[in-house]
């Protein structure tokens, strides 16, 4: 079965997003590492699937895999690429889209070249996150991460985030430090991390390992995540500039609500067909 896609970016943080609306889509959950995978098939850190609501008051529903094949809640960088793919292809005619997803609903709007997306109010207590705590608010938490002690505050903004603060976020060693946070003990459901430099109460640098996909270059999730934490530690002002190695996110925490917005760039790299019969059996598994 040929299997037309779409490759996307935002700031990096990279998909392949697949239509179920106009046509009928194979089970995917099998073909999800292979769609992936950057040797063997297109290639992304995560696949983005578009669907019909199931809820009523939705205009569409989103579907995520990792590039590990597991299927995940939320996705910020991943909501801007939605809207911006169903507004081009006329599968919406609205500027704000209802979308629903594993995290409830999400509503990004069109503004231009950029989308802002309302994430929504972030979860802090321990249980609702999940970490093992019942704490109401997790802040600098002193976790254990291969062999040294960092502190984590922790947020959920639809998927689980632990949010480190250090003095040169260059220097952190990313790839050690990443995976071991990741499969921590405290976080039951694994989690995505972020370390962070604050360079001013409206402006931080950002690193992220990403739960199931590594490091990517972005995360939208991450950086709301983020925007919380350094709220919550007094470190940084509600609006913040989030500087992350793909390009930059505009946040913010609002007191009157309590959502967080997130407004940032999309791009459409290219398209194409794949033929799923090429997966490798290892890849399918």
């Amino acid at each position: 079965m040929r299997l037309p896609f779409t490759k996307m970016h935002g700031l990096g943080n990279d998909f392949v997003v697949l239509d179920g609306v106009s046509r009928t889509l194979p089970a995917l959950a099998p073909y999800a590492r292979f769609l992936c995978d950057r040797r063997f098939g297109i290639g992304c850190d995560q696949l983005l699937v578009v669907l019909p609501a199931r809820d009523p008051t939705c205009d569409l529903r989103m579907q995520i895999f990792n590039a590990d094949g597991s299927e995940v809640e939320m996705c910020g960088n991943g909501i801007r690429c939605f809207a911006r793919y169903v507004a081009a292809r006329g599968l919406t005619a609205k500027q704000e889209i209802r979308v629903e997803t594993g995290a409830g609903v999400i509503v990004p709007r069109l503004a231009g070249e950029r989308v802002r997306v309302d994430m929504g109010r972030p979860r802090l207590a321990g249980p609702e996150i999940p970490v093992a705590s019942d704490e109401a608010v997790v802040i600098a938490h002193p976790l254990t991460v291969a062999g040294e002690v960092h502190r984590f505050t922790c947020v959920s903004m639809g998927n689980p985030h632990g949010v480190c603060f250090v003095k040169r976020v260059a220097e952190v060693d990313l790839p050690r430090l990443g995976p071991a946070a990741e499969h921590h003990p405290f976080f039951p459901r694994r989690a995505n991390i972020e370390f962070v430099e604050v360079v001013a109460p409206d402006e931080v640098r950002v690193r992220v390992w990403e739960r199931g996909a590594g490091e990517t270059l972005a995360c939208g999730t991450g950086a709301a995540a983020v925007c919380v934490a350094g709220v919550l530690e007094g470190r940084t002002e509600r609006d913040l500039t989030v500087h992350l190695p793909g390009g930059d996110l505009q946040l913010a925490w609002s007191e009157v609500d309590d959502h967080v917005t997130m407004t940032g760039p999309t791009a459409e790299v290219f398209t194409g067909e794949i033929d799923l019969q090429a997966a490798p059996r290892a890849a399918t598994r």
